[in-house]
């Protein structure tokens, strides 16, 4: 089978049901960039040591996966979903428990947080950012057509966790903290 197949060198492609929209259509940059994300996870996960972070990581990396799937699949004309949400509370509280865990280890939050320090923090650092990008999509696209209410606040728990891990990684890999200094 071959990978290209032209059909998108008109600036289109195609979503799942068969529907053609341009590339920069709302759903493409909400999956794009979800499929962004997933790469800079799949970085972090390499670059990381510890198992349980590792695990962690791949079960981020295939929500992402099914979450943007979802979002390449748009309700049929009459409303009715074809994919649902494969997004379930556990998943969110996987997040919320690992950086409860994170966060016992941690001293408390008492500057802004630069990101650096370490190649593999500024890799969480990334991968925060890139989900921040994701959820404003999700969120510009949700004004517009409804989404399951489940998929924003998971984004928004996946940004803390990356920014709790960036903190947890500055201090497992024994290198300080780059604090935003003011003039």
């Amino acid at each position: 089978m071959k990978i290209y197949t032209k059909t998108g060198d008109t600036g289109e492609t195609g979503l799942f049901g068969g529907e053609r929209v341009q590339k920069n259509h709302a759903r493409i940059e909400a999956y794009g960039t979800l499929d962004e994300l997933n790469a800079f996870v799949g970085l972090l996960r390499d670059a990381v040591a510890e198992p349980t972070v590792r695990d962690t990581l791949l079960e981020v990396q295939n929500r992402l996966f099914s979450l943007g799937a979802y979002l390449a699949t748009p309700p049929k004309p009459d409303g009715t979903l074809i994919m649902e949400l494969d997004i379930r509370p556990e998943d969110t509280g996987l997040l919320e428990a690992a950086m409860d865990a994170m966060d016992a280890e941690l001293e408390p939050l008492r500057n802004f947080i630069l990101p650096g320090g370490h190649a593999t923090v500024s890799y969480a650092h990334l991968a925060r950012t890139v989900c921040r990008r994701a959820e404003r999509l999700c969120v510009a696209m949700h004004q517009t057509e409804a989404l399951d209410a489940r998929l924003i606040p998971y984004l928004n728990r996946l940004s803390d966790y990356f920014f709790v891990l960036a903190r947890y990684l500055s201090k497992t890999l024994g290198v300080a903290e780059v604090t935003w200094k003011g003039r």
